[in-house]
């Protein structure tokens, strides 16, 4: 492995729940006088920071062994500017290789799963042990990568947000999100717990449960399902879904535009009739979105952008 390579590694970490825990109770005796006072496994959160950071140091160690690198926390991500040559790798969970990917511009992603034991890792096909392999391969473009389709969302100011999961448009608190939506010619001013819009990755992940859920409730009163099941998206594939949750019926709200495909170039619009509160985020991350109050409008489509997830 060379000492000294020109493409610059960008690791990319997440805090532990133990971090977490101290960074409200001050101290780690604080957390655990906290957890154990609800009757919880404190050792559990020990043991995942002593594995994630075991694995962190052994992933640093491969890049100082490589040559130039940069480790980043995931919080530091929208404001963080990758160079276009960079290699990214993500130490796990899944949703640290999603939060990373909507920032990317087809760069090459490498997920790392820290535990085995503990996260599935979907998006996390090696271990830091295979690090050292791996790069030579991803720096000369040796490697076989998946792409993922991206959703993105632009208001009429300007301001874009992109998803690799989903999007979320509503309103922040439990509140009804007011907006007018328009796809395929329909337009209809709506009342809801919100949209959410998904790509092919996403489709596995919080659209499967609106779509699994409304199915069991039609089903639990007499209405036949209207899929035999449900069958997820290629994570490249060239379309995104799009489902309203909780659609209210009233004089003022309508409920015959609750779903649907957005294929190439179709676009979902949406106006906001809210005067506070509405938002726009992606992949779960509420802390980094778009405000969406009264009279903005956004187009969500499918970006031009692309992950790629070296596999």
């Amino acid at each position: 492995m060379p000492a000294a390579n020109d493409r610059k590694i960008v690791l990319v970490t997440r805090k532990t729940r133990l971090q977490d825990l101290v960074a409200r109770y001050l101290t780690a005796a604080q957390a655990r006088f906290y957890v154990e006072h609800l009757g919880a496994d404190f050792s559990d959160y020990e043991r995942e920071h002593e594995i994630y950071h075991a694995q962190r140091h052994a992933t640093v160690q491969v890049l100082e062994q490589w040559g130039r690198y940069q480790v980043i926390e995931r919080t530091f991500l929208p404001n963080f500017i990758f160079a276009p040559n960079d290699i990214v790798v993500a130490l796990g969970q899944d949703g640290v290789v999603a939060n990373t990917m909507k920032y990317l511009d087809d760069h090459p992603l490498i997920g790392l799963n820290p535990d085995p034991a503990r996260y599935d890792g979907i998006l996390l096909p090696f271990a830091p042990r295979d690090l050292a392999k791996l790069l030579p391969d991803v720096a000369a473009d040796k490697r076989d990568s998946q792409a993922v389709t991206m959703a993105e969302a632009r208001l009429s100011d300007g301001q874009v947000l992109h998803a690799v999961n989903d999007l979320f448009i509503g309103a922040r608190t439990h509140v009804s999100a007011i907006y007018e939506i328009a796809a395929g010619g329909t337009t209809e001013r709506q009342s809801s717990s919100g949209l959410i819009v998904s790509t092919g990755l996403g489709s596995t992940a919080w659209f499967k449960s609106i779509v699994t859920g409304s199915l069991a409730i039609a089903g639990s009163f007499g209405q036949p399902p209207a899929l035999a099941g449900y069958e997820a998206l290629p994570w490249d594939a060239p379309e995104l879904r799009f489902a309203v949750r909780e659609p209210f019926p009233s004089r003022h709200s309508q409920t015959s535009l609750v779903c649907g495909r957005l294929a190439s170039e179709e676009q979902l619009c949406i106006r906001s009739l809210m005067a506070e509160n509405g938002v726009i985020f992606s992949d779960g991350v509420e802390a980094d979105r778009l405000d969406f109050n009264a009279g903005a409008e956004a187009t969500i489509g499918i970006a031009k952008r692309r992950g790629r997830l070296i596999v």
